[in-house]
């Protein structure tokens, strides 16, 4: 077998933590070096604040920064980027940040509070003509200040528990006032932040370059000289990386693919392994008939074998635990005992496809059959065929239809689709940032469901400001009990990470979730092997 570096093991599930001893084992960084890596989908915009998609973040990430940021190798601990220190009135409703002096952008202006408070005005209340995928998250903030160069207070409408985690979302990324002061839109196909890399360029469908911007305000960081993100299927990336034509891919392979590209490189592979905090779902198209029908709904989530299908489907895909809607094995998440109360989630799937059956005889749809839409890229396609296979088990016919990516956004966003193969990923595990998939539409336009639910908007907001953390868990119960009765749109299963990259890559944090730690500054290569 060979020498394979498991940096974050299955014994360290929710955190994906490295070892001290094995960050030690890295000794001090190298500088230069260009790293390679590769990147499954093209990016739709170059603007952190309109998108969610790691085909963006990993990109995109280190040309930017932000106002704090997670520690590396220590999420969830939250530390300042551009914010050298805060501190929060007595009441959590005011935050007073201090910036770091002397940080430039990458045409050499400083950075002050005014590009800080501008770029969180974009996020909170957009501009005609620009989107922010934030507004949610950023409902509660009352203003934003710059009272002098270096300061920035925020104040609150009321206590948000997840206000820190807001903070540190590596989605915030600081632009230039006075670019935006030109253009509103400028981010969206152009990059120029204060991150350690400067954007070199973009060609579609083939890579994206950075380069180590000297100025950068962490003294002696970056450590490379730059990057190259390559533009590759899945198929290809595996055999790019098992050949050593690029060094790493960061978001996640499945199982075979980790075992394929580990026998390749040997003792130069290194596998880094937690669980993940992005989730499969299917989202039904309320405003469309049947799926305005509760009945239907549920019924065709009660025909789902979650447990049979995460013991199968985890041994040949990303796909792994059963879970409700915040990430299995983290501090907020449902044990099996009470996942089990949930219409869907009993192991008794002969009770329950004979209740979705009677469910589709009283709704009147015995012989419905709709058309499933999916992304075209793994694991979704075999989600896909896996929800085909459950739904014909109860007589329901589902036609499979595959698109690209921008297809499947364009979906999302104006409600083209009876019946989604859909997914979520946030960079926290604070029930807010998770939650919002699931509430009503007209509150967040990632609810793609597009569903109506006072109730549960109350207990969403409810939770938010709950700053008790028995409260808020009971509360959260109470959301997904309804969501799972309602099942406007329901989880299939959590993901599971897995990364691999040769061991000449060093530095790199792992985490469970593939959004942060990706602005790559404490990255470094080792010299390869003679």
């Amino acid at each position: 077998m060979p020498n394979v570096t498991r940096r974050a093991t299955l014994a360290l599930p929710a955190l994906g933590l490295i070892s001290p001893a094995l960050a030690r084992a890295d000794g001090p960084p190298r500088r230069g070096g260009m790293l390679t890596f590769a990147v499954g989908a093209e990016p739709p915009t170059y603007d952190l604040h309109q998108t969610g998609t790691f085909a963006v973040m990993h990109r995109v990430a280190p040309h930017y920064s932000t106002l704090l940021t997670y520690e590396p190798g220590n999420y969830p601990n939250i530390v300042g980027d551009v914010a050298e220190s805060w501190t929060v009135s007595p009441d959590q409703k005011t935050f007073t940040f201090k910036l770091r002096p002397g940080i430039r952008f990458h045409d050499g202006t400083l950075l002050t509070s005014e590009d800080v408070r501008v770029s969180y005005e974009r996020l909170r209340a957009p501009p005609p003509g620009v989107t922010s995928n934030r507004l949610p998250a950023f409902s509660q903030i009352d203003r934003i200040m710059a009272p002098d160069p270096l300061t920035v207070v925020i104040t609150m409408k009321q206590v948000d528990a997840s206000i820190m985690d807001t903070f540190a979302s590596p989605w915030n990324s600081i632009f230039s006032a006075a670019r935006l002061a030109q253009d509103p839109a400028f981010p969206v196909r152009n990059v120029m932040g204060s991150g350690p890399f400067r954007f070199v360029e973009h060609v579609a469908g083939s890579h994206w370059v950075g380069e180590r911007f000297d100025g950068y305000f962490r003294q002696g960081q970056p450590y490379l000289d730059g990057f190259r993100a390559i533009t590759m299927t899945p198929s290809a990336m595996v055999n790019a990386l098992s050949g050593r034509q690029i060094l790493a891919e960061f978001r996640g392979f499945t199982p075979n693919e980790r075992d394929r590209i580990v026998r390749a490189l040997g003792q130069d592979a290194q596998v880094h392994e937690s669980s993940w905090m992005l989730h499969m779902l299917v989202s039904f198209n309320n405003e469309r008939a049947p799926f305005n029908d509760p009945r239907v709904r549920r019924a065709l989530s009660l025909a789902i074998d979650r447990w049979g299908g995460s013991a199968s489907l985890s041994r040949i895909s990303q796909l792994g635990a059963v879970g409700g809607l915040v990430r299995p094995g983290s501090v907020w998440s449902a044990s099996a005992e009470e996942m089990q109360q949930w219409p869907g989630y009993g192991r008794d799937m002969a009770a329950n496809r004979a209740e979705a059956r009677r469910l589709l005889r009283e709704a009147g749809h015995e012989n419905l059959s709709f058309t499933l839409l999916n992304r075209n890229h793994q694991p979704y396609v075999t989600s896909g065929i896996f929800l085909i296979d459950q739904w014909r088990q109860i007589g329901v016919r589902a036609e499979h239809q595959q698109v690209e990516l921008a297809a499947w956004y364009a979906a999302q966003g104006n409600g083209g689709f009876d019946v989604m193969v859909d997914s979520f990923t946030q960079f926290s595990d604070d029930p807010t940032n998770v939650l919002v998939k699931y509430v009503s539409f007209d509150k967040a336009a990632v609810a793609t469901a597009r569903a109506t639910d006072r109730e549960l908007d109350r207990m969403f907001d409810a939770q938010a400001q709950e700053t008790d953390p028995a409260v808020r868990r009971r509360i959260l119960r109470e959301f997904e009990a309804r969501n799972f009765e309602q099942a406007y749109a329901v989880p299939l299963l959590w993901w599971q990470r897995i990364v691999v990259m040769n061991k000449r890559v060093r530095g790199w944090s792992m985490a469970p979730t593939h959004m942060i730690y990706q602005d790559l500054r404490d990255v470094w290569l080792a010299p390869e092997r003679g």
